[in-house]
């Protein structure tokens, strides 16, 4: 196990620092230069789920950027099993990713633990992380007023977009590998064919009767959907419409279906690209919007956790030739203070 997390922390942090920010200065005109510094969030929070599954997993989505991103204080509440142990694979993910302090609570109680602060619980400036329908709600209820969220992640859900050359048992493991997550999770296929519908179905089936989780997972595809459209034209409308969280396309020309892909959080390409590979060990985030969100939202990058302080310096050649400009247009908007401040400048270096 620890040689499994270990790879996947490797494979994460080379993803996620291959997107450092490297900002340059630009002179807009003689004398006015204006640049950008990407400034770590000092303090975060990271909820990881552990109700009915421990994810361990998650610790490395979020810490791992958190540290490349220079976050001094990185916080992570997850809840406790029955006799107030937190899973060993948690807590040595959360060493290897540098972590700073773990606390044991879960549920909407940590969401406001860290929002807000307690005896024990730093407040932090942003919360990250998946959690189920109430933990998505007291996110985004704090974030109204208290604190910065990432994004609203969870229930998941996958979508597989489908023809005629898909294997149906792979996609049928595809759709169970979401189900599973949780009761409130959904999976959905969108598919041109009406043979490979029916052979899903029997097969998602076949294997769900093989999982230890079931009855979660049945209870999860009673909120799921089997879709057969006419064309990847109307498939790719309805995708977009819905906007997934994961989506998988399984067709014979998957990357120029992939190319017409404008909303979605992950995509996996090809059949031998299952979404398990991007919530594990891949590199890219598994923290991603869900219900639609992904028309605006994007997933946890190393941006997420970076401020961009942007800085400008005027010479005097700079002010004089964009002063006048300015003067201008704060008259026009009536505000004279604005124009005053570079009146009395442009005065003092003209003397």
């Amino acid at each position: 196990m620890k040689a499994a997390i270990s790879l996947a922390k490797q494979n994460i942090e080379t993803f996620h620092s291959a997107q450092r920010f490297v900002g340059k200065k630009v002179e807009t005109m003689n004398g006015v230069t204006c640049w950008q510094k990407a400034v770590g969030i000092e303090k975060v929070g990271l909820y990881i789920p552990g109700g009915t599954a421990p994810l361990f997993s998650t610790v490395l989505m979020l810490a791992v950027p958190a540290k490349i991103a220079g976050c001094k204080e990185i916080i992570l509440c997850t809840p406790p099993d029955k006799e107030g142990n937190i899973h060993p694979a948690i807590l040595f993910a959360a060493q290897l990713a540098g972590v700073s302090k773990i606390f044991k609570a879960g549920g909407v109680q940590a969401i406001a633990a860290m929002a807000y602060g307690t005896e024990s619980v730093p407040k932090v400036y942003k919360i990250f992380g998946p959690g189920n329908q109430y933990v998505t709600a007291a996110k985004q209820l704090v974030s109204l007023s208290d604190v910065a969220i990432d994004m609203p992640a969870g229930p998941s859900e996958v979508e597989v977009l489908a023809d005629a050359s898909a294997n149906p048992v792979f996609v049928a493991a595809d759709l169970l590998s979401q189900a599973e997550h949780g009761v409130d999770s959904q999976a959905m296929l969108i598919t041109t064919s009406e043979k490979l519908q029916t052979e899903v179905m029997a097969e998602v089936e076949r294997q769900l009767a093989e999982l230890p989780r079931r009855e979660i997972a049945s209870r999860s595809l009673e909120n799921s959907k089997l879709i057969l459209v006419r064309n990847i034209d109307e498939a790719l409308e309805l995708t977009n419409a819905y906007a997934p969280e994961h989506l998988i396309v399984e067709t014979e020309n998957y990357m120029e279906v992939a190319e017409r892909v404008t909303n979605a959080g992950s995509v996996f390409l090809g059949a031998l690209t299952p979404e398990s590979a991007g919530d594990y060990a891949s590199g890219t985030n598994h923290t991603l919007p869900t219900n639609g969100y992904a028309k605006a939202y994007s997933g946890v990058s190393l941006d997420s956790f970076i401020r961009k302080i942007t800085f400008q310096e005027i010479l005097p050649e700079g002010i004089k030739t964009i002063g006048p400009a300015i003067e201008e247009m704060a008259a026009n908007e009536h505000l004279d203070a604005h124009k005053n401040a570079v009146t009395i400048r442009l005065k003092a270096i003209n003397k």
